[in-house]
Parts: C-alpha cells; sequence; structure tokens
C-alpha cells in the first residue's frame, strides 16, 4: 500500500526544520513526514564544507525564532550552525520525522482524489508516498550541480582547481600560493581564513562588491541574555536586528548615493587612504542591487593590511599551467585555484509537477503571498528574503501554510487554490537582483505581480501582517473536489473570494 501522511514536506534544512515545527505546534492534528534526498539534515550547513563558512546573516535572525541562538557569536560558523539545526530537530522530536536518502523526482496533482502523489527515489529503490498537501523546503539552488564558467586551459594547470561547493578533504593549501575566483559571500569568507597558512591568497574579481565589516559578536544581545531570560533576550535582539536591517534597507534605495559613499568610506577606514578602493571596492552597481557581503570582525581587511591577501580586479585570458593569465597580460601565480563563481539557481529541487496529467509550467506563473502559485492547489514553496535572512521569510511561510490547513479543516474543504482572475495584471520578476545567478536563471523562474496578493513586500514587518495576521480568502478558490455518480471528477462546494 502507499503511504499517506497530510503534508510531506521536501528538504531538511533550516526552511524544513521550521515547517515541521510549525505544524507539530498549529495542527497538531495532521501527519507529516520530511523528506531528505541526502544523508543528514542541515541543507546548506551540512553541504559546504569550504574553510571559514559561516553565516552572512546575524544568528539572532538567521535562527529559529522559537528555538533561541544563545553561543556568544552572532555571525557563527558552519559547524556551529548544523549543530544547532540538529539540536532543535531532536528537541522538538522533529528528527524522527525525517526520511533521509529519498530525492524527489515528480509530485502529481489529482482533483478527483484532492492528493498528491509523490514519486521518490529512496535508499531501497523507487518510493511512492502521497499527502494533501506538498510544502517544498528545499532551497533555491542546484546541490549536484555548481556554476563553473569553462576556462581556457584549464586542463593544462598543473596544480588543483575546486569548487567551494564540492571541497575536497585533502586539500593542503598550507604554505602554498592560492587565487579564488569571485567576490560574493563565499570567497570573502575564504580569503581571510585561507590566508591564515596560505603562502598567499589573491581574490581575483571582474568586479568589485559592496562589502561591509561587522562586529562577529552581538553585544547588546550578550548583555541581555545575561539580564533577561533567554527567550526574552532573543526576542528583543531579534526584533533590533530587523528593524536595523530593514531601516538600513530603505535607506539604499531612498539614497543610493549617499549609502554608497558611507559604505566605501568605511572600507578606506579599514585599508588606509593610500589603498586602490575605486578600483577594487567601488561596485558599478547600486547598494542592494546585489546582496551586501559581510565580514566579520573586518577580517578580510586584515588579512589585506598584513600582506596575507590581496585583491586584483581584472578578467581571465585563460589558464596557465603555473596560474592565471589575465586579460590585461599580467600572470597571477597559483598552486590552487579556487573557482567561487556561484550558484546554479534550480527552484523546488528540480521536480516535476502535474496537475491531472498535465504538466505544471512553472516559469512565468504569478506567486501568491512569494508561497504558492496561480492555479496550482495544495502546493507552498518556500523562499527566503534577498535582503534579510533567510529564516524570516521561511518561519512566515510555515505559519501562513498552517493557518491555511486549519481554515481548510474548519471549512471541511480539501483545496486551496489561488486564483489570479485579473487578465489585465502585469508580471514582473520575483527576484529583483543584478547577481549573476539570478540573471543566469531569469527564463526559468515564476514571477510576482504588480499588486497584492501577488507581490512581494521583502519586508518582514509587513509580512508578519500579511501573513501571520492577514486575510486567508483574499483571491484564494477553496474547493471540495470529488467524484460524482457518473464516476466523473467534480469541484462541488468551490468558494471564490477576491
Amino acid at each position: 500500500m502507499t503511504e499517506h501522511v497530510d503534508v510531506i514536506v521536501v528538504g531538511a534544512g533550516i526552511s524544513g526544520i521550521g515547517t515541521g515545527y510549525h505544524l507539530q505546534a498549529r495542527c497538531p492534528d495532521r501527519t507529516y513526514m520530511i523528506l531528505e534526498g541526502r544523508a543528514a539534515m542541515g541543507g546548506t550547513w551540512d553541504l559546504f564544507r569550504y574553510p571559514g563558512i559561516r553565516s552572512d546573516s546575524d544568528m539572532h535572525t538567521l535562527g529559529f525564532a522559537f528555538h533561541p541562538w544563545t553561543a556568544a557569536k552572532s555571525i557563527a560558523d558552519g559547524p556551529s550552525i548544523r549543530a544547532y539545526v540538529e539540536e532543535t530537530a531532536r528537541e522538538y522530536g522533529i528528527d524522527r520525522k525525517i526520511r533521509y536518502g529519498h530525492h524527489v523526482k515528480s509530485a502529481a496533482w489529482s482533483t478527483e482524489d484532492a492528493r498528491w502523489t509523490v514519486e521518490a527515489t529512496g535508499p531501497d529503490g523507487p518510493v511512492t508516498l502521497t499527502c494533501n498537501f506538498l510544502s517544498m523546503c528545499a532551497g533555491y539552488y542546484n546541490y549536484a550541480k555548481a556554476y563553473s564558467p569553462e576556462f581556457d586551459g584549464a586542463d593544462s594547470f598543473a596544480g588543483r582547481i575546486v569548487h567551494p561547493q564540492f571541497w575536497p578533504e585533502d586539500l593542503d593549501y598550507s604554505g602554498k600560493r592560492v587565487v579564488v575566483i569571485g567576490s560574493g559571500a563565499t570567497a570573502v569568507t575564504l580569503v581571510p581564513t585561507m590566508a591564515q597558512t596560505a603562502a598567499h591568497v589573491t581574490m581575483l574579481q571582474r568586479s568589485p562588491t559592496y562589502i561591509v565589516a561587522r562586529p562577529g559578536e552581538d553585544r547588546v544581545a550578550n548583555w541581555l541574555r545575561g539580564k533577561l531570560p533567554s527567550k526574552a533576550a532573543y526576542g528583543i535582539t531579534r526584533w533590533k536586528n530587523v528593524l536595523m536591517g530593514m531601516f538600513f534597507y530603505r535607506l539604499a534605495r531612498k539614497k543610493p548615493a549617499k549609502v554608497k559613499e558611507r559604505m566605501i568610506g568605511m572600507v578606506r577606514d579599514h585599508l588606509g587612504p593610500d589603498y586602490d578602493v575605486a578600483t577594487h571596492f567601488t561596485p558599478r552597481y547600486n547598494p542592494w542591487d546585489q546582496r551586501v557581503c559581510l565580514v566579520p570582525d573586518g577580517d578580510l581587511f586584515a588579512a589585506i593590511n598584513a600582506g596575507n591577501a590581496s585583491i586584483v580586479t581584472d578578467t581571465i585570458a585563460r589558464i596557465t599551467p603555473d596560474g592565471i593569465r589575465l586579460d590585461s597580460g599580467k600572470d597571477l601565480p597559483a598552486d590552487v585555484i579556487v573557482t567561487a563563481t556561484g550558484l546554479e539557481l534550480q527552484l523546488m529541487s528540480g521536480v516535476a509537477f502535474s496537475l491531472d496529467g498535465q504538466p505544471i509550467e512553472l516559469a512565468g506563473r504569478l506567486q501568491y503571498k512569494g508561497m504558492m502559485f496561480d492555479g496550482v492547489p495544495n502546493l507552498s514553496s518556500t523562499f527566503g528574503y534577498t535582503n534579510a535572512s533567510w529564516t524570516l521569510k521561511a518561519d512566515l511561510t510555515a505559519i501562513y501554510m498552517c493557518r491555511l490547513l486549519n481554515t481548510m479543516t474548519k471549512r471541511g474543504l480539501r483545496q486551496a487554490t489561488p486564483y489570479n482572475d485579473d487578465p489585465t495584471m502585469k508580471s514582473e520578476s520575483f527576484l529583483d537582483f543584478t547577481s549573476g545567478y539570478v540573471q543566469r536563471a531569469a527564463a526559468s523562474l515564476p514571477t510576482q505581480g504588480e499588486r497584492k496578493p501577488w507581490k512581494l513586500n521583502q519586508n518582514y514587518a509587513l509580512d508578519v501582517l500579511a501573513l501571520k495576521f492577514g486575510s486567508i480568502d483574499d483571491a484564494m478558490r477553496f474547493s471540495n473536489p470529488g467524484r460524482s455518480k457518473d464516476g466523473r471528477s467534480t469541484d462541488a462546494g468551490t468558494l471564490q473570494t477576491a
């Protein structure tokens, strides 16, 4: 017999564990399981093992709202975050709901049965499961494949070329010359960490990124924790950091020139007046057109000042046996090349969805409240903020899903389908980012509308009002599908409110 549960959650990273908690706390009458394709929980924090791996958001907002982060470090290392996720899952019994080694391949919705049939590859072969509601918490990128452009001459390189997503355990770079290609969050993490033991580390960037130094510890949070119960201290710190982040983001969008000047000025304060900040730390775009990189305690700047690391802004002509030949004609000697060139965007783990036997095309489809899709029933997808911590939005997505499930139970209805009945609704990209990984995948992404509930807020305070307390009925069709006497599918009891 095919196993059935009320809710299947796909992914056992931060989003999946958080969703499991909210299902237990808010929908205790619902059964659920979590399908995880890998052999361990943690998602990103279990996959990435490169030197210095850490959060690029503070743990008081990246952590779970219901389980306080109590360590002194606010900007935490990967192993600590992984241990925190595992501890949370154990404490609330969520770990007992996880099926490891279950990679979901397809999900087919049947209106007649009002359920999803999920096909997965398990440790012992194909597995078929069914559920009433499907929650996709599989992240936003391809775990099996990273973005790594082909460089001419790569085969001739005498050293090793590695990508951070697949870091080899046996790589010894101590005393060696390292070139890290890239200028994003991964690169600015790798460079100061590798510089501690390498002969020298060069960060080779095609163009600069905004980089901001921030203390690795939150002194206010640590002070509050000594004065108040942990949950109260954590809650206050969480909202402090949320409001500060919202303030600086709004300021950056409202006065980009002023914010840009200040951010570059802070870099100059770290590196001194003689450093070429204009070339290496002055982006061509406005703040928050791409995600801002965080360096805790200014570690990147310290490595540069110590002479252990340097930045080169140029483009690659080819890889040579001894390093990298640049288009400027300069040669960068290297024993190890790290291609921190980015991710391959992949929404909902590449699962093939269908509705009553017809494929569901998500590319270009309107998103509903940043978590569901126009015309697709009983399916939610978790996608965190681009301008704040991922978990803030993941938490609200799970809360809204639970509200929706409880509403359906109360009304005795089995199907909830977001539906746009305005043919004049204009659509736009739901990711307003110029980052390379977003632009490369633009054609495969869903869209957002020009007004609520089809337009994203990208604002935590507004989303708290909309998802935690707002209407469940706006642009949502609730129905009770089934079979008529002659055996045909029916959709009796349809309720539509706009």
